[in-house]
């Protein structure tokens, strides 16, 4: 047996009321000035406030760092630098989806490792030597699980394009998943952001790095997703606490601890290039792209995507492997259907196809999909979400 790595969080916290451990995990290590680092909705709708106000009631000093995007830039991770030293801060708390976190990230690694200070030099393989700042992640969106991943994405716009960042270094070591704070998730991102964990999951059960340790989490994963996105979707749009919430703040965690330790694939690759150009949300890309991807590797990975048919509740009593596989990518079409993700890109044109596919190729993910693609293959993938 291959040697095999895992990397998780040294600790984690979940469940309704989970962030009420933050200031003593603070206060226990002994740290006294708190790097806030979330977006600025969060800020204004006071989904932030939540977890700042445990630490004003704890005593802890805090400074607050939200100029992030959605997509974060090479400089939202080097103006953040410079507020986590004008801060004087020891720590990070980040709340929010994976592009606070991501930039969080970043900040925390730059800060231990100043040579990185150009951002773009820590894409691929990270080759940093010292742990990022202690950080504390606190996901508001249920789907990037970047609280327990050792990857995190930054944009470089001026030359167009996403690039992975992949570092031990960078993990928080304190992870808390508290469902209450995805309350605040509208519709559109609940649903976004449910498939993007479903990408992970299934991605990351049939990525060339799959093994035992991690098929247990995904596999447990798309089950998780399967059974509860939809409700989660419904919770949204009523307003009223269901079960969905909880299950999905879950799955999506579980998720990340596969995923993380063992890759992914094309779809990712082409996500981060879809999301670099059109600025398409990267949930909403990989929803569009998943089933395709599924297709593409099937005669590659058949018996993993039977499998995957058995996790999302469908019955294959009698049927082959190749027609079980066929019945998972219509259960992905049908989910990404009824959380009304549209499976086209609008706005993707034929000129732009080659440049997305060279991009693609270069991508971090790729390396980790389970069949060989050529340039000719990847323009036809992303042509098959053509409006």
């Amino acid at each position: 047996m291959a040697v095999n790595r895992f990397v998780l969080n040294t600790v984690s916290y979940h469940g309704a009321g989970a962030i009420k451990e933050i200031p003593g995990e603070l206060t226990r290590r002994g740290y006294k000035k708190v790097f806030v680092c979330s977006d600025a909705d969060l800020v204004k709708f006071g989904v932030t406030t939540k977890v700042t106000d445990l630490l004003d009631e704890a005593g802890i000093a805090w400074s607050l760092y939200s100029d992030i995007k959605p997509n974060p830039t090479i400089k939202n991770v080097q103006d953040g630098v410079a507020a986590f030293k004008a801060a004087e801060a020891d720590s990070i708390v980040t709340i929010g989806g994976g592009s606070s976190m991501d930039t969080a990230k970043a900040i925390g690694i730059i800060v231990e490792n100043p040579e990185f200070a150009d951002v773009v030099s820590l894409e691929g393989l990270s080759p940093t030597n010292k742990h990022a700042v202690f950080t504390i992640a606190v996901p508001t969106t249920a789907g990037t699980a970047a609280e327990v991943t050792i990857n995190y994405v930054i944009t470089d716009p001026d030359k167009v394009r996403k690039f992975v960042c992949v570092d031990t270094n960078d993990i928080p070591e304190v992870a808390v998943v508290d469902p209450e704070m995805m309350a605040s998730m509208p519709v559109g991102l609940t649903a976004a952001t449910g498939m993007d964990a479903l990408t992970h999951a299934i991605e990351g059960y049939t990525t060339r790095g799959a093994w035992e340790l991690s098929d247990m989490f995904h596999y447990k994963a798309i089950q998780l997703i399967s059974a509860n996105l939809r409700d989660a979707v419904a919770e949204a749009k009523s307003g009223k606490p269901a079960s969905g919430r909880e299950g999905m703040a879950l799955a999506q965690y579980i998720a990340g601890m596969g995923f993380s330790n063992v890759g992914l694939g094309i779809d990712h690759a082409m996500a981060h290039t879809l999301s670099a150009h059109y600025d398409t949300p990267h949930g909403v890309a990989c929803a569009m792209l998943l089933p395709i991807a599924m297709e593409f590797n099937k005669g590659v990975v058949t018996k993993r995507l039977a499998e995957v048919a058995v996790a999302m509740g469908v019955d294959t009593t009698g049927m082959s492997d190749e027609v079980a596989a066929d019945a998972a990518i219509a259960a992905v079409k049908q989910l990404s259907a009824d959380v009304h993700i549209a499976p086209t890109c609008q706005g993707l044109v034929e000129e732009d196809l080659d440049q997305l596919a060279d991009d693609a190729l270069k991508d971090a993910c790729y390396p980790g999909n389970p069949r060989e693609a050529t340039h000719e293959q990847v323009v036809e993938l992303f042509r098959k979400i053509m409006a």
